[in-house]
This record gives C-alpha cells, structure tokens and sequence, in this order.
C-alpha cells in the first residue's frame, strides 16, 4: 500500500497485521510453507536506529500520523479548495478551527475516518494568541500546557480561599508580559520543529520510544546507500 492511500484512508487492522506480516517473512526469510525463527521481537525491529532497532515503521501509527496531516493542514490552509469544500460540506465549530463531525452514511467515509483521528491532534495543538478573536481565553490551551479553567474549577471545587489565591496568583503568572497584537491567532504543534507538524515527528509522539541511549553512530554505516546501511 503506497504512502498516498495512507494518507488519505484508514488501513483496516487486518490489512495492517498482513502486510506486517509480509515484512516480517522477507526479514526474517521463509512465508506460510516455512516457519523461520524470528531473532528480534518486532516492536525491537520497529524502533528507531537510535535506540537499537531497524527502523521500520508500524503501519497503524504511520496511518495515524499521515491522517492526522490533514487536520493540522485544514487549521493552517486558509483559502485552499478542498478546505473550503469540506467547510461547505460538514460545517465548521471551535471559532472556525474545527471542521464539524461528518455525518451520514454515504459520501462521507473519507474525511469521517480523518475526523475519528482530530482528538489526538488537537491534545497536540497550542494556540498562539495574536488579536485572540478567536480563542475561547478560559478553554483553550494558548499560553501554557493547560487551559485556564481547570485551574479555576480546581480551586472553586475545593473551596479553599487560599487554593484559589494560589490559582489567581498562577493565572497572573501565566498572563505576565503577554501582549494582545495586531496578529491573526494561530495554531502550533507541540513537539514540532518551529512548531510545525511532520508526519515523522508525530510518529514518533504516538510510538513513544523507550528513551534508552544506544551508540548509533558507532555501530550504524551511514556513509553507503540506504538499501545497503539498512542491512549493515
């Protein structure tokens, strides 16, 4: 299955499991008339070089990553056209952040497999406050890791006055020397470079590696073609 199809539909677990299969048999040699053993546990083989593994990729995660693209580009995208089809289409919620759930049984089985993916992605979002027309100040996370409202409710729930002076006193904190600006309010990835997504980047977030240390530069020959490295 190319990159492309990926990242457009939602690869059924079975057809993940299969063509993980396949890769493994080539790995490892033999098929279904010849049992090899396997040497390495697959999620081993499916590490980065990094931290000991091969490299490959599980192919549910990747799918999840290339689809989870589209939402991070629906939000950045200002006047494409297939944004501007699926806002006709679904609608739009969350200040015209969001596009709305897709509804229906026929037609929609294309952006209603994306959409499932939007949760994660947007756990993964920060707002960037510029003339804060559109974020929701009390909901949305745009300054720190944490909306400010659970703090508040924290504190309101308990009903202690000095958790809620603690509260008021890391709201004021969290608003020091931020400045409204003439800026249209934006979006960034969390653990991206210059606060972009890539599909790399957000697989790895979702693979969560075992953050061990491993001499890669030591062990891995990187100075020859990548069909011969990766079998070095």
């Amino acid at each position: 299955m190319s990159t492309y199809q990926m990242s457009i539909f939602k690869m059924p677990k079975i057809v993940a499991r299969g063509l993980e299969k396949v890769q493994r048999d080539f790995l490892w040699g033999g098929g279904n008339l010849e049992g090899k053993i396997h040497l390495v546990n697959w999620e081993v083989v499916c590490t980065d070089k990094e931290k000991g593994g091969l490299g490959l990729r599980k192919l549910a995660m990747l799918n999840k990553a290339l689809l989870d693209k589209w939402i991070w580009r629906y939000v950045c995208d200002k006047d494409n056209r297939w944004k501007q089809v699926i806002k006709v289409k679904y609608g739009q919620e969350g200040l015209g952040w969001r596009p709305k759930k897709a509804n229906g049984a026929v037609g929609v089985g294309v952006w209603k497999e994306i959409w499932k993916e939007s949760d994660w992605c947007w756990d993964n979002m920060i707002f960037r406050a510029g003339k804060g027309t559109k974020i929701r100040f009390w909901t949305n996370v745009w300054r720190t890791d944490t909306a400010p409202i659970p703090l508040l409710s924290s504190s309101l729930r308990h009903g202690c006055s000095k958790e809620f002076n603690n509260m008021v006193g890391d709201l004021l904190h969290m608003l020091r020397g931020h400045r409204l600006s003439l800026e249209e309010d934006s979006v960034f990835w969390r653990q991206g470079r210059n606060g972009q997504f890539r599909v790399k980047e957000a697989y790895s977030l979702l693979t969560n590696p075992n953050d061990t240390g491993f001499p890669s530069r030591s062990i891995w020959v990187a100075r020859v073609p990548t069909k011969v490295a990766f079998f070095a």
